[in-house]
Parts: structure tokens; C-alpha cells; sequence
């Protein structure tokens, strides 16, 4: 797709109120287009076809065919970028889409006049440009690869202590990825700020929680982090550590408006490294934008490693491709190879990652 060329949506919704309101928010940036609108799951296949969008807006409930039957089908049949708008906080559906090749969402404008529609709006114009970023095919290729297991059970010497993780558009299916690789938990505590709106990440901490070998949840001030315990950022707060009492603890702070990313990757990860230093591990998985480039810095000037997703799986380059951009990336790793990273451990070693012009 060409910069000049506008982005084409196909808006489907079963709601009068909603199709009117995310075609209203689309057009409010000159490089979307809405190309048609559907009411149900049957007339957006035909139009899907007809229309041949650069990318969906999928309401999941819809008569006639249910948005999940037309996920199987469009991903079976022409791959189409598809971002679900979900109108139940912290219900697991909007995550099984994703599992289905859905690429993002955000929450459902309310049929009311709400101090949140403003942000809904920010949020759907922001992930709707990136789709010149995503690259479907690697969409269809998660959805297709077998799980990678990591079977070793023993954690090798020079592991870390504490794995941080920072993700965005793509990320919810790569964090299940490297998360679901282990057969055993291993004696690593993890923290992961993944872009997500308030109301969706304890279901997303729920549903790791459950299909992962790791005891998963959204993290509260005062945490511990723990071996084999998953804490995830809240949405709408960023997650830090700090020390108290001689032991790391979590500390929520509520983003504000001039937070560009909530939670914050470079939070997270700054923070983690005055606590842990050269006991913890920096993870970037798929996302837009620069989140978490800051933050390995901070790592790596700690004396912790960083591994960055490579442009052979992530479905987004743009956060990797920054943190490799530093300079200070120990490993460029496949999704499927991050999991036995993490329990084997990464060398600190000469040979980093090192883009042409970038200072270290």
C-alpha cells in the first residue's frame, strides 16, 4: 500500500449507532476511507469480496453468521487485516478473535456522550494507520505454526532472575506464544507491559493464567514479583517496580493525557533495571511506534540483556526495529526461539546488534 494511498475500511456492526460512529471517527482522518458498511456476518463476506478492504472493523455479535465464523473464513479465504470492536470489557471473546487471526481491537463506543469517546477515537485512528506497518502473512503463519515447546526443565546457569516483556499491535498472541512455550515453570519472575485499554487486561491475565503453565494476573501496587508468576500491567496504569524494604515491589501510576503509550514499555523496563540490573532480561515483541527503545537503554546501561523479536516473526517491526536500532540488543530472535532463550539465558557478549549510523 502506497503512503498516498488511503486506507480503505469495511466497518460491519449490527448497530445503527455504532456503524455511524466508527465511520464517523475513521473519516475524521484524511488517509482512512470507509468503502461500505455491513450489518451482519453474511453481508460482510459478500462485500468483503467485493469490496477487497485494506482492512475490517468487526463487531463479534452479529446475526446470521457470528463474527467468528466470519474470521475463519476470511482468514481461510482472503486474509484481511481485522481489528474487533469489543463492547464487553474483559470478556475472553475479543481474545479468542485474536487467536483467530484478529490483529487488534479497542473498547465499543457507548451510545452516550462519555469523556472516553475522544480517546476510543485516538486510539482507533492510531492503530488503523498502522496497518501499513502489519504484515498479514504473519498473521496466517502464528495462526497456523504449532506451538514451539521449550522442553529442557532445567533453567541453565546465567539466566535471569526477572524477564520484562513489552509488546503492542500483535501482542497478546506472542506473549501466549512465549509464555505457552514452557512445559514447566521456570524459577523466573515475569512482568509484561502490553498496550491494551483499561477493562481488557485481567480477562488477557486470566486467559494466560489458564492455557499457561505460569500462575498469571494483572498486577496491584505492592506485588512481588515471583518465580513462575506472571504480572501484568493494568490498562490504563503504567506498572513499576521499585525497592521496598530491600525487595522489589510494584507500583501502579495512572497515565494521563500526555502518556503517548499506557502502560509504558520504557516505564517498565527503566524501572525493573534499578532493581534487578544484571539479574533481569528485557524482551520487545511486535508493536508500532518506539515504546521500550528508552527502556532497553536502561537495561543494557544496567548491566541486564535484551532480546528483540525479529522481522521474520513479528507482525508489527516497528518497537523491535527501534530497540535493535540502539545498539544495545544482545539477541534477534524468531518468536518461536524466545521462550528457550529466556530459560537457557543470553550471553552478554561483543557481538551486539549495532544499526549503521546509531550511536551505542
Amino acid at each position: 500500500m502506497s503512503l498516498r494511498e488511503r486506507i480503505r475500511v469495511l466497518v460491519i456492526d449490527d448497530s445503527a449507532f455504532s456503524r455511524r460512529t466508527i465511520t464517523r471517527m475513521l473519516e475524521s482522518s484524511p488517509l482512512v476511507e470507509v468503502v461500505g458498511v455491513a450489518r451482519d456476518g453474511e453481508e460482510a463476506l459478500v462485500k468483503t469480496f467485493e469490496l477487497k478492504p485494506d482492512l475490517i472493523t468487526l463487531d463479534l455479535e452479529m446475526p446470521r453468521m457470528d463474527g467468528f465464523t466470519y474470521l475463519r473464513l476470511v482468514m481461510a479465504r482472503r486474509p484481511t487485516p481485522i481489528l474487533v470492536i469489543s463492547g464487553r470489557s474483559g470478556d475472553q471473546d475479543v481474545f479468542k478473535a485474536l487467536d483467530l487471526g484478529a490483529v487488534d481491537f479497542i473498547a465499543k463506543p457507548a451510545p452516550r456522550a462519555t469523556p472516553e469517546l475522544e480517546s476510543i477515537q485516538q486510539e482507533l485512528i492510531r492503530k488503523v494507520h498502522a496497518i501499513r506497518q502489519l504484515r498479514i502473512d504473519k498473521v496466517r503463519e502464528r495462526i497456523a505454526a504449532p506451538p514451539s515447546l521449550v522442553t529442557e526443565k532445567k533453567t541453565r546457569e546465567g539466566a535471569a532472575r526477572v524477564v520484562v516483556i513489552g509488546s503492542s499491535t500483535g501482542g497478546p498472541a506472542a506473549l501466549m506464544q512465549v509464555l505457552g512455550s514452557f512445559v514447566e515453570a521456570p524459577p523466573i519472575a515475569f512482568l509484561v507491559a502490553q498496550h491494551m485499554p483499561a477493562g481488557f487486561t485481567m480477562g488477557f491475565a486470566d486467559r494466560l493464567d489458564r492455557l499457561t503453565c505460569l500462575r498469571a494476573r494483572e498486577a496491584e501496587d505492592g506485588d512481588e514479583p515471583e518465580e513462575g508468576l506472571v504480572l501484568l500491567a493494568p490498562g490504563g496504569h503504567h506498572l513499576c517496580l521499585e525497592s521496598g524494604l530491600g525487595r522489589p515491589v510494584a507500583r501502579l501510576v495512572a497515565g494521563d493525557a500526555a502518556d503517548k503509550y499506557v502502560p509504558s514499555v520504557d516505564r517498565l523496563f527503566a524501572s525493573a533495571a534499578k532493581c534487578y540490573a544484571g539479574q533481569m532480561l528485557a524482551v520487545v515483541l511486535t508493536g508500532m511506534g518506539d515504546d521500550g527503545r528508552k527502556g532497553v537503554r536502561a537495561v543494557s546501561a544496567s548491566g541486564g540483556r535484551v532480546i528483540a523479536e525479529s522481522e521474520d516473526s513479528a507482525v508489527i517491526f516497528g518497537m523491535p526495529l527501534q530497540a535493535i536500532r540502539t545498539g544495545v540488543v544482545d539477541a534477534v530472535l524468531p518468536l518461536g526461539e524466545i521462550g528457550r532463550a529466556i530459560q537457557g539465558g543470553i550471553p552478554r557478549s561483543g557481538a551486539r546488534t549495532q544499526a549503521a549510523g546509531e550511536p551505542q
